[in-house]
């Protein structure tokens, strides 16, 4: 059978959008030859719609737009992913497939397995499906499943289920599985859930044929790479990485269905699910330009070379803002990155701000000696700088602050933390060197002096941030461990490292809860970021 994959970038809520383009993907794979079409999943209402869904109106547009795309289907069939009603007992929407085609009735396919956990909460909108069917479409029995009901125990973070609609659809005959999936992105999971499928079909003697969704709808990222597998669990076919593509694939042909089926390494991905996020994340909320504060450090630059890739550098502005503890290296090289990205580059130094600011607090303060407080003043007026350009004119703040400064509290509420978005704050600090060395592969966009030099915030005279916190190639380790993985002290205590350092990290976690809690979204491109998927209460008592 010849299979269109509709990967199409799809916007939650946007029902007349996804309309459009679910339409205009589907007349061109007819065109090319497809004798059944496949869309994400939820790609009426974009995934995921979240208490979207309580809204009267909602799910009875979607169901509107649903009436209307059967109408507009010829003689080749669309499995479209949208929400259905539950009329029964249990929650009230049912996540749905349905199989439209001209002069049939609409055939209905139900979610059975409900992820309820990390970033995902369908258990509170959805009822499961009680039972699985097969469809006959072109003469081949097909088993339709939706995203979590193809994965398997190995891949889930535990064993989640009793059963799986695989084995029951296999047990009536399914010649072929098709899946529509929305499966957002992590480091190195495209590769995992390629594994996975070929576990599938070569465990069953069965092909698969998987539509991913792509593109970024808040903090998640949907990477694409939709996959063909045979039923030897060979890898068939496989579309872009990070952007839309409409492709035709032969189930009966017996040679690599694409020439490049290989994957992105782990910088690359990384780079490109930002840019994505970041692009998309601008665009469906509606604004056209960035702004973000250029230290001169490696954080900073990163961000801006996303930025101008994801917006185009027309739309990027980039602002330094010295103080008497800027060094003279940092505005230049601040100034050398905006010049080769071609972003808009302004100075404005906050010294005049800053002094007003001590000399109005001097009383209250008379015979203290400066500390933080004087510190976060700076970053501070950097962030009210930065919001007072995002007003005048129309710009989204990007901060910049890593996923390592934000997990033990080196940052600033309402200074460098504040903005729109936040676009590595799920990105390690070492991490965020390889993605500078990768930015730079082709040739040197981020000076060799930011790189290099040591990484310091600038808040008083010769600040490293080694001089509060662990070198960040013991940091980052522990914090996998520790964030991620979820180990004790005593766990991570295995893995080598020294129990004061360990320790400190553990606490400097725990302690600064209540500053992720005020944290503007962040990208998730981890197996587990500070946000959506990570729920911590701030008022506890629980140290370990």
């Amino acid at each position: 059978m010849k299979i269109g994959l509709a990967q199409i970038n799809t916007t939650v809520g946007d029902l007349a959008g996804n309309h459009r383009k679910i339409v205009a993907a589907y007349r061109a794979l007819v065109e090319q030859g497809a004798e059944l079409v496949l869309t994400p999943e939820l790609a009426v209402t974009g995934y995921p719609p979240q208490d979207l869904l309580f809204k009267s109106r909602f799910v009875p547009l979607n169901l509107a737009a649903l009436e209307t795309l059967q109408g507009e289907v010829g003689d080749v069939p669309l499995l479209a992913g949208y929400v259905d009603t539950n009329a029964g007992p249990g929650q009230p929407f049912q996540n749905a497939a349905a199989l439209l085609q001209r002069g049939q009735p609409m055939r209905k396919f139900f979610k059975s397995l409900l992820p309820t956990y990390d970033v995902f909460d369908e258990d509170r909108y959805f009822e499961p499906a009680h039972a699985t069917s097969v469809v006959e479409i072109a003469g081949v029995k097909c088993g339709v499943t939706i995203c979590e009901d193809i994965w398997t125990e190995k891949y889930l973070p535990r064993r989640l289920y009793g059963s799986t609609p695989i084995d029951s659809l296999i047990g009536q005959g399914a010649q072929l599985l098709l899946n529509l999936s929305a499966s957002p992105f992590a480091i190195g999971k495209p590769q995992r859930r390629a594994e996975m499928l070929s576990a599938v079909a070569a465990q069953h003697h069965v092909p698969i044929v998987y539509c991913n969704a792509v593109g970024g709808n808040d903090q998640l990222v949907f990477d694409g790479n939709s996959l063909a597998i045979g039923a030897d669990g060979s890898l068939r076919a496989k579309l872009a990485a990070f952007s839309e593509e409409l492709a035709v694939i032969d189930t009966d042909l017996g040679a690599p269905i694409t020439t490049d089926l290989t994957f992105q390494g782990e910088a690359a991905e990384l780079h490109d699910a930002l840019v994505l996020g970041l692009r998309d994340y601008l665009h469906k909320c509606g604004f056209k330009s960035a702004v973000l504060g250029l230290s001169g450090g490696i954080d900073s630059a990163v961000v801006a070379c996303l930025a101008a890739e994801a917006l185009g550098p027309e739309n990027v502005t980039g602002v330094t803002m010295p103080t008497q503890y800027s060094s003279r290296g940092s505005i230049d090289d601040s100034r050398q990155l905006a010049a080769v990205l071609g972003i808009r580059f302004l100075e404005i130094p906050i010294q005049p701000a800053f002094d007003a600011v001590r000399a109005q607090l001097g009383d209250v303060f008379a015979g203290l000696p400066e500390d933080t407080t004087e510190e976060n003043i700076q970053p501070r007026l950097r962030g009210l700088t930065l919001m007072a350009l995002s007003n005048k004119f129309g710009h989204l703040v990007l901060s910049t602050g890593n996923k390592s400064e934000l997990a033990v509290g080196y940052c600033t509420l309402y200074g460098d933390m504040c903005g729109g978005l936040s676009v590595i704050s799920d990105v390690p600090k070492v991490m965020v060197y390889r993605l500078a060395e990768y930015i730079n592969r082709d040739r040197e966009i981020i000076p060799r002096a930011t790189i290099e030099k040591p990484p310091s915030a600038e808040l008083k005279p010769d600040q490293r941030d080694q001089d509060t916190l662990p070198p960040y190639e013991i940091l980052d380790p522990i914090l996998q461990l520790y964030v991620e993985e979820q180990l004790s002290v005593a766990e991570i205590l295995t893995h080598g490292f020294e129990e004061k350092t360990v320790r400190w990290v553990q606490r400097r976690v725990d302690l600064n809860e209540y500053k992720r809690a005020q944290a503007v979204p962040g990208l998730k491109v981890t197996s587990r970021a500070f946000g959506v998927g990570r729920r911590m209460p701030v008022a506890q008592r629980f140290v370990e």
